[in-house]
């Protein structure tokens, strides 16, 4: 799951229309953000299952942008796909011991991710492009519903926070770590970009509103708006933590 950036479409023969049309591409990010709270602020199990299909998809079109830069066949780019889109749920549902895994008991999940690969490997030939921000503002979202996946059924299994939190990291970066290890790439979780930070972020919001005695759907929510918040900002103003370096 990247943030991989499209190039914008800006051929615009006017100069004052290509202004505007600059100042409607840096505000569209804000729209679908205030949209994305409103979302989680009225979730019920129906609409979070279908973020949860929605984050799926996402997370699968990063993989299949990644194989596609690698030149991969069709099977390579399913692979890709859905490591990276179930991947991280995997793991988290096999450290837990909540067997089978989500989906297995529930293919809806694959045929999701089977879906999403073919289309995107049709529509990504086409000359038209997106909007830079599109793809990683709805994987901030997809993440961050991720997360609070990940915490609130960790709680579920046992009652440790710092389990909880990092049973949301995993679920929200595991898909991404295990697809760029399998492109021999270093994981982008692992260099200075705010995302694992993110995820750490949202989990600790979530235990610790679950810890004060706050409901369940509140504490879901807080976590989630705390996770969101972060990788948005992170994504707008191109945010990154230090790296640590040695010197030869």
């Amino acid at each position: 799951m990247r943030s991989d950036k499209c190039v914008i479409d800006s051929t615009l023969s006017d100069k004052s229309a290509n202004g505007s049309q600059a100042e409607c591409v840096e505000c569209q990010p804000y729209f679908l953000f205030l949209l994305s709270i409103a979302m989680v602020s009225n979730m019920d199990s129906m609409l979070l299952y279908f973020i949860d299909l929605f984050g799926t998809a996402i997370f699968a079109i990063s993989g299949v942008i990644l194989a596609g830069r690698l030149k991969m066949d069709p099977f390579g780019v399913a692979v890709l796909g859905s490591v990276t889109a179930i991947g991280g749920g995997t793991i988290r549902d096999m450290a837990l011991g909540a067997t089978p895994v989500f989906w297995i008991t529930d293919t809806t999940y694959l045929w999701v991710i089977l879906l999403t690969c073919l289309l995107t490997m049709i529509i990504v030939r086409r000359p038209k492009r997106l909007a830079w921000w599109i793809l990683p503002v709805c994987d901030a979202i997809g993440l961050a519903v991720f997360v609070g996946i990940g915490v609130e059924k960790a709680m579920s299994y046992q009652d440790s926070a710092l389990v909880a939190v990092i049973m949301g990291v995993i679920t929200g970066c595991g898909g991404g770590i295990i697809r760029d290890v399998l492109a021999r790439e270093v994981p982008m979780v692992l260099r200075s970009e705010v995302y694992a930070t993110a995820c750490i972020v949202g989990g600790v919001f979530h235990t610790t509103a679950l810890a004060m005695g706050y409901d369940n759907s509140s504490a879901f929510i807080a976590g989630v708006f705390s996770t969101l918040l972060i990788r948005l900002g992170a994504i707008r103003w191109h945010l990154s933590l230090p790296t640590f370096a040695i010197n030869k």
